[in-house]
């Protein structure tokens, strides 16, 4: 059993789009920036042999408002740029009462059976409450990327950071102090 490091998608890896405070996916392929420090990030974390596996809420599908083949799109584009192991999506909307839907631990749990993760030894990485509660209930430990979001903030979380580069380092230190 290898451990994970755990990675919402826009505002982890990518620039979200901030309207009324509140962050969005981007809405084409055109819109899609890589953030600053990522690729040095995951390089340092996929050296170390963590899986690097994303879990993303996209319930703009479901509400009919972005396509899915855009969403399929932009993950397959990110995995050709970065050295993700794996991209996992939740297509459904809050009403679905899916177990899938981040805060719910789904994509997780799926991930840990599928790659055979040590679930206390890995890594939840987000930027919004619904990800760092999924972490916290698969049992990983959690970082919150703190963008000062106008939205409902998590309860708690391990430790708050600025990007993914910071968590990186983090990890990293813990890694070596072991």
């Amino acid at each position: 059993m290898r451990p994970a490091v755990f990675l919402d998608r826009d505002g982890v890896i990518n620039r979200p789009i901030i309207r009324a405070g509140k962050p969005y996916p981007p809405a084409s392929l055109e819109e899609l920036e890589i953030l600053p420090g990522v690729l040095d990030a995951l390089a340092a974390l996929n050296e170390a042999g963590y899986w690097l596996i994303v879990v993303t809420n996209q319930p703009d599908v479901a509400r009919g408002s972005m396509p899915k083949v855009l969403v399929d799109s932009i993950n397959v584009r990110l995995r050709s740029e970065l050295p993700l192991d794996a991209v996992l999506t939740c297509f459904h909307d809050g009403v679905d009462q899916c177990d899938c839907r981040k805060p719910k631990p789904g994509l997780l749990l799926t991930a840990a059976c599928d790659f055979g993760i040590d679930l206390p030894a890995s890594f939840m990485v987000g930027d919004r409450w619904r990800d760092v509660e999924a972490g916290r209930r698969a049992g990983c430990r959690t970082f919150f990327i703190d963008y000062g979001y106008d939205e409902k903030q998590p309860e708690s979380y391990d430790f708050c950071v600025g990007s993914l580069l910071e968590a990186a380092k983090i990890i990293l230190q813990k890694e070596r102090l072991k």
